[in-house]
């Protein structure tokens, strides 16, 4: 499957929303157009996703630059099961990442994970695939499914902040849950990549 989520078909997609609803246009007109937030499709990525899992943008940079020369400079299945435990935990890994990490390079080294063939899976079908690695949860893959492979219809309401939006532009009184949020995004079915993108850019933007 083709990148479905770039600037432009970001932009088709909320225009598309906002001619049936009047708050999502309303929100349009505050804040502007999300920016894509295009990710390379690799094993890195999803090292990446493990790496930042509960730590501040700030400290997952800061490891991820670590990890890489712990690596050698190369992010990859390979490098990562030949480097020793240790060498990983002193990159600033803590041991549960250590294991998620090494647990993702054997799925992708074995075959288990194939990346090659993940673009051409269906969406429920690849989110399985991920979240079958140990370490990755639905978040994870949503995260992946919308910027790595470029998925126009992912609804991830595990985000805080995409809950968060979700109330704000549609002036609830309060956040909704995850349970809560995951029937009442059905009504923007097939775009809700995008409607999530402007909720995130909702709880940060500067209004125009």
């Amino acid at each position: 499957m083709e990148y479905q989520l770039a600037s432009a078909d970001i932009a088709q997609a909320l225009d598309a929303l906002a001619s049936d609803h009047e708050r999502i246009a309303r929100a349009l007109a505050q804040v502007g157009y999300p920016e894509e937030r295009r990710r390379d499709h690799s094993f890195a990525t999803l090292a990446r996703i493990v790496v930042g899992q509960q730590v501040s943008v700030a400290a997952a940079a800061s490891i991820t630059r670590k990890l890489v020369n712990a690596l050698g400079g190369d992010l990859s299945a390979e490098s990562v099961l030949m480097c020793s435990e240790e060498d990983l935990r002193g990159a600033g890994l803590s041991r549960q990442k250590v294991s998620y990490i090494q647990s993702l390079a054997r799925a992708e080294a074995s075959g288990h994970l194939s990346l090659t063939a993940l673009p051409e899976l269906s969406d429920d079908e690849a989110i399985a695939a991920i979240t079958d690695i140990k370490g990755f949860g639905e978040w994870s893959a949503h995260m992946y499914l919308m910027f790595s492979l470029g998925r126009p219809d992912i609804w991830p309401v595990g985000d805080l902040a995409v809950r968060e939006g979700f109330k704000r532009i549609q002036g609830l009184k309060e956040r909704p849950t995850a349970a809560q949020l995951k029937p009442l995004g059905d009504l923007y079915r097939p775009q809700r990549s995008a409607l999530a993108l402007l909720c995130w850019r909702f709880c940060t933007a500067e209004p125009l």
